[in-house]
């Protein structure tokens, strides 16, 4: 490529969509400034004009034009004199308000100015209209035009141009100026379609990179799950047992009773004769030679001598030795999660130890200047209600939650977050998921490099969410500051973020009718809390204060209502206590 060095605008008041930071607004999982940024990543030097910003790489100088926001002359001319005299003939100038820009935009006017003799390139639109703030500057005209203007300040860029100037059509240069053309834009990459909740869980149970295998003792690790099929250690039963409080015998009957007796884990009785019996109790070691275990309730007897009531059935009650596992039999396949029942099969065969993928360990982040967990509420702050619930819904869906920190609303915070992954496999944010400016986890993320499986959601509440998978294959879940919404999407999404890390299938749903679907359905899947109706299935809540989480006190639980759903219609339930 041509040798250049670049200059990016990234100031400006934006004044028609509310005086929001333009170049920070996410569009495809980045900011318009980081779009432009990665366009000129190949030039010698680059310069930012705008508001200082923390974030970027220290490698990229900043500066500001001369009064802020004296517009785009100025902060070109700012940007010069920042560069110096570089010794690269060319000069890119790009503005930070065009998510589409890239680096074979930049290829492009390089490889165009490289071929003329003009004094400068610029981009054209699809209407044909020259884009000057999208162009390539012999460094000498530049500096010539800047010096013969008598001010810079609130100069239109047409003062500038030069009069040996070329035009070329090239990609990227479609900008976003109102709120409409952010929206276009977004819809252009697929953020006004977003996956269904069914349809992220399945690409996250399997495009997350799964957790390293390693050995443990199943009895430490519940919430991972097997990475290697379990395989009976031992017969079950060991040897053979009674099956049932009654009498060991050997023959027919009537039968002489001893008066030893066998105790599950005591000494085993000595063997039977024909026409003997011993007392038993379930689960102790029948004698040798025993025939049958007689029942309790089936038994008749008349001081030592024992027999068989008259209508009692004919039944042997022993468990036979490796009757429900022989050494080698399999217990669980791979990714059976380690729960409690798991635990007792394996052990039961004398396994404890297997060899296992997680469970998943967490950092818990909550976002916000205005939130405060502890002591008296300042002015502007509000109770953090559902920091100190998180912990405990995460458990339940198999996460550890090692750390729990709270994030000042810094764009270097969030980066020094993203960074910082050392012991936890997820990092699950509150708050900051939103596109705006206030919101900076999405262009934190995207400055990373991660892989975003799930950009948003066709859900509402929680269409906000991002989930994201660093280089280094930490998750990052972003949910929703919202108190509901937060909760809601946890419950829902979650289960499938744990599956594909520990390679576990994804969870069952549990399903049934909702009664009253067709007062709760919109246009997409709608989360409502819901209780359980006499008659089965669930009622739910058509109206939701999604501010908090009061009205899910009295309920049950939260339903996943489809689009468009009739009364009656089958929905997926979510059971919750808090």
């Amino acid at each position: 490529m041509t040798a250049a060095d670049a200059i990016v605008l990234a100031g400006g008041r934006a004044s028609r969509m509310g005086g929001v930071d333009k170049p920070g607004i996410v569009i495809g999982g980045r900011s318009m400034l980081d779009a432009a940024l990665r366009a000129v990543d190949g030039c010698a030097t680059t310069v930012v004009v705008g508001p200082y910003r923390p974030e970027l790489d220290p490698g990229i100088r900043q500066t500001r034009e001369v009064p802020p926001g004296s517009g785009p002359v100025a902060a070109v001319g700012a940007g010069l004199r920042e560069l110096g005299d570089g010794a690269a003939p060319w000069v890119v100038v790009l503005a930070s308000d065009m998510p589409f820009l890239t680096a074979d935009t930049v290829r492009a006017l390089l490889a165009a100015a490289g071929q003329s003799g003009a004094e400068a390139v610029f981009a054209i639109d699809d209407s044909g209209r020259p884009q000057y703030l999208v162009g390539v500057w012999r460094r000498t005209a530049l500096s010539a035009r800047l010096a013969s203007l008598g001010t810079w300040e609130n100069q239109p860029m047409k003062a500038l141009v030069p009069a040996e100037t070329r035009l070329v059509a090239v990609a990227g240069t479609a900008d976003c100026d109102t709120e409409d053309q952010v929206a276009r834009a977004r819809a252009a990459v697929g953020m006004e379609t977003p996956p269904t909740i069914e349809t992220a869980r399945q690409l996250l149970a399997e495009q997350l990179s799964p957790l390293v295998a390693y050995g443990a003792d199943l009895r430490e690790v519940r919430g991972a799950a097997l990475a290697e099929p379990l395989a009976a250690a031992g017969p079950l039963p060991r040897f053979d047992v009674s099956a049932m409080d009654g009498y060991a015998v050997c023959g027919d009957g009537p039968w002489r009773l001893r008066r030893d007796i066998g105790f599950a884990g005591g000494a085993r009785p000595a063997g039977l004769l024909p026409g003997e019996a011993v007392r038993i109790a379930t689960g102790a070691h029948v004698p040798d030679d025993t025939t049958a275990v007689l029942r309790d309730e089936f038994a008749s007897r008349d001081g030592d001598l024992l027999s068989r009531l008259p209508e009692a059935p004919v039944r042997e009650d022993i468990r036979r030795r490796g009757e429900d596992r022989r050494i080698g039999d399999p217990v669980a396949p791979a990714g059976t999660p380690v729960t409690a029942a798991l635990i007792s099969a394996a052990a039961s065969v004398e396994v404890t130890a297997g060899v296992v993928r997680g469970p998943v360990r967490a950092r818990l982040v909550m976002t916000g200047d205005e939130i405060r967990a502890e002591g008296p509420l300042q002015a502007g702050q509000t109770r953090d209600s559902i920091g100190p619930i998180m912990p405990d819904l995460l458990s339940r869906c198999g996460i550890r939650v090692v750390d729990h920190v709270h994030l000042r609303d810094t764009t270097r915070g969030f980066d020094d977050m993203l960074a910082a992954t050392g012991g936890v496999d997820l990092i699950l944010v509150v708050g900051a998921t939103g596109g705006g400016a206030a919101d900076q986890l999405r262009t934190a993320v995207a400055r990373t490099g991660a892989r975003v499986p799930v950009p948003r959601l066709r859900l509402r509440p929680g269409g906000s969410t991002l989930v994201a998978e660093l280089p280094d294959t930490t998750t990052v879940v972003g949910l929703p500051g919202n108190p509901f919404a937060a909760v809601a999407v946890l419950l829902a999404l979650t289960p499938a973020v744990v599956a594909g890390r520990i390679g576990a299938p994804l969870p069952r749903p549990l399903r049934g009718p909702l009664h009253n679907a067709a007062e709760c359905a919109t246009t997409v899947t709608r989360l409502c809390p819901a209780r359980h109706a006499p008659e089965g299935g669930w009622l739910a809540d058509p109206t939701v204060r999604t501010a908090h989480l009061a009205g899910l006190v009295g309920r049950d639980g939260i339903v996943l209502v489809p689009p468009g759903a009739a009364d009656g219609a089958t929905v997926e339930f979510l059971p919750l206590t808090v």
